[in-house]
């Protein structure tokens, strides 16, 4: 971005946002431009990967019949979507098979029971906490994109959307991690109420419960959200598009620093860890069509 864009602010930026990339600004703006901007690669990680392959299986789940949503179905469809992730993306299978120290040479079965075994403690826990049979979700990996403010959009997959009959709606996220503390709690809980918030903008209705399940320590969070709720959380995205805005138009994506600094990607390239960061991109590639957000955690 040249100096004269910067001080006329040309950059209408960003036009979209996700929790994800949400979440990254609030954490550390300079995240966000390696990952929204500058759009570096990041090698997934195995946990990762475990969770992607989970949250496909709890959706290929509920295809079935009720009757027929058994942990031994569930297990079935987590060696199903590892024979596809295979066949898809050898590179991140081959993640999963390093991570267990398996040669490449190893024999496939071999490599899917090893693979599969660490994955398949979540939906344990899964089936501990929940009876898909009695389960009818109006909505799976529901893609929803709702504009709020001109130019503006807010977008997610939700992983699960129940309705009773009623009409009262449950928003429902898996998480393969732990539960946070309860000083944390309402961070983790700022996802589910931009989903909300999407949810309540297309259909006009407020859901009923938010709650995410936590198969990583076999536990549930529950919110109630209110109108006032989601029209505070609309406000708090209002003023991140802005804070955003302002770091594109000026070219500073400052670095926080924080013990998540440990885990980061990107800390070799952080001025805060005596990195540099590389040039800033044009301008056309930042408002090119938004990467996906990443893996299920």
């Amino acid at each position: 971005m040249t100096k004269t864009e910067a001080e006329v602010g040309l950059v209408d930026y960003p036009t979209s946002l996700s929790p994800s990339r949400a979440s990254d600004f609030m954490t550390c703006p300079l995240l966000f431009r390696f990952r929204s901007i500058d759009r570096l690669p990041q090698d997934p990680s195995p946990a990762a990967l475990r969770g992607t392959m989970v949250h496909r299986a709890l959706e290929l789940l509920f295809d079935l019949p009720p009757e027929a949503r058994t942990l031994g179905a569930a297990n079935a469809l987590l060696e199903q979507t590892w024979v596809e992730l295979s066949a898809a993306d050898p590179q991140s299978a081959a993640v999963l098979q390093a991570e267990l120290s398996l040669k490449p040479e190893a024999p496939a079965a071999e490599v899917a029971a090893a693979v599969i075994a660490p994955a398949a403690i979540y939906l344990d826990t899964y089936f501990a906490l929940e009876n898909p049979q009695r389960l009818e979700p109006h909505e799976r990996e529901f893609g929803v994109a709702v504009e709020i403010a001109d130019n503006f959009t807010i977008r997610g997959f939700i992983d699960r959307v129940d309705r009773t009959p009623a009409g009262d709606i449950r928003i429902v996220d898996y998480k393969t991690g732990r539960a946070p503390t309860a000083k944390y709690q309402d961070k983790a809980m700022f996802q589910m109420r931009f989903y909300a918030l999407a949810w309540w903008r297309l259909t006009g209705v407020v859901p009923k419960m938010l709650q995410l399940i936590y198969l990583g320590s076999n536990n549930m969070i529950r919110y109630e959200p209110s109108q006032s709720d989601l029209e505070a959380t609309e406000a708090k995205i209002l003023a991140l598009r802005l804070a955003i805005n302002e770091s594109a138009n000026s070219g500073i994506f400052a670095p926080t620093t924080s013990k998540l600094c440990d885990w980061c990607s990107f800390r070799a390239l952080c001025p805060a860890w005596g990195g540099t960061p590389p040039a800033l991109p044009p301008v056309s590639l930042w408002i090119a069509p938004p990467i996906p957000d990443g893996l299920a955690t």
